[in-house]
């Protein structure tokens, strides 16, 4: 390999582009990597020029990686790229539990030439029961291209969200964010963490909830759910950075009931803009709210008093 100075992770994502990011690093922590003869299972560990890197993939029918004639809701596509409007309860890449049932799946399916593109062409995630738009990229040099735009920050994004709590006005979120140390999949403010900033603003209040666009200045993992959780005011319906402590006492019970009860993180990607890389055109998408956002604002807006 002709790599000086490279993370362990970052090379073999290149070399193995039919594989996640995710996928490969379960890889290095299972053992299953090896540099120069010798087990390596630490993910940023560098290689040089002249070493030699071997990784044994897990069984085929544990990791097979297949197309898959699941619907997808396009709502713009030209030769270079794609826009999707995510719905909920859809995971992005393939994973431990979701090998088959993914976005990358679909993209597979939809058109072969996904299959020469790193990721099926996905530059950007959302988490599962996160809904609203991606870009999809058609070409490895739109690939990159979109990969750049994202690193220098000139694709904008918008989301809204509501919040638990009644916020009294927008704010600024500056708090670096990192791998939680105590529970891998979870993220968390930490000061050693990259930076992370998040800007947020008020739509609508209700009596102990808020309706709120957020934009992000960076694209931390969970940065939206972790960063409204920092500041005590997590999604409704956040199960991993939500929790009981932040409701408010003597919450109406019908109120409390269809809270608790509310099968996701109340997020959702709404808007999405940028450069178009090969035309150079100023291009922007939005997306109505799902209905069970929707549902939600309406009936919140019913007990507001």
């Amino acid at each position: 390999m002709c790599f000086l100075n490279t993370r362990l992770d970052q090379a073999i994502t290149k070399f193995f582009k039919s594989y996640s990011r995710t996928y490969l690093k379960k890889c290095i922590l299972s053992n299953q990597v090896f540099i120069n003869n010798k087990k390596v299972n630490i993910p940023k560990k560098k290689i040089y020029y002249g070493d030699l890197i071997t990784v044994f993939f897990f069984k085929s029918n544990e990791v097979e990686i297949l197309d898959k004639n699941i619907p997808l809701n396009i709502i713009y596509e030209d030769e270079h790229l794609l826009i999707l409007n995510k719905q909920t309860n859809m995971v992005v890449h393939p994973g431990a539990g979701n090998k088959n049932g993914t976005i990358f799946n679909a993209l597979l399916h939809n058109n072969k030439i996904f299959k020469n593109i790193p990721r099926s062409g996905i530059v950007h995630r959302l988490d599962k029961d996160t809904t609203g738009l991606m870009v999809i990229a058609k070409s490895l040099i739109v690939y990159k291209k979109l990969k750049n735009l994202f690193k220098s920050r000139d694709i904008h994004r918008e989301y809204e969200a509501i919040i638990i709590g009644n916020v009294i006005s927008g704010g600024v979120i500056s708090a670096p964010i990192s791998r939680n140390i105590y529970k891998r999949t979870k993220m968390a403010v930490n000061k050693n963490g990259k930076s992370a900033v998040t800007y947020y603003k008020i739509i609508e209040n209700f009596n102990d909830f808020t309706h709120v666009k957020v934009k992000l200045n960076s694209g931390r993992t969970h940065q939206i759910r972790v960063h409204m959780s920092y500041i005590r005011h997590p999604l409704v319906g956040d199960q991993i950075y939500g929790g009981k402590k932040f409701l408010k006492k003597g919450i109406d019970s019908i109120i409390l009931n269809k809270i608790k009860n509310f099968p996701r993180q109340a997020l959702h990607a709404k808007k999405l803009s940028f450069f178009h890389p090969i035309k150079n055109t100023f291009m922007s998408w939005k997306t109505n709210l799902p209905k069970d956002i929707a549902n939600l604002i309406e009936f919140l807006k019913f007990f507001n008093k």
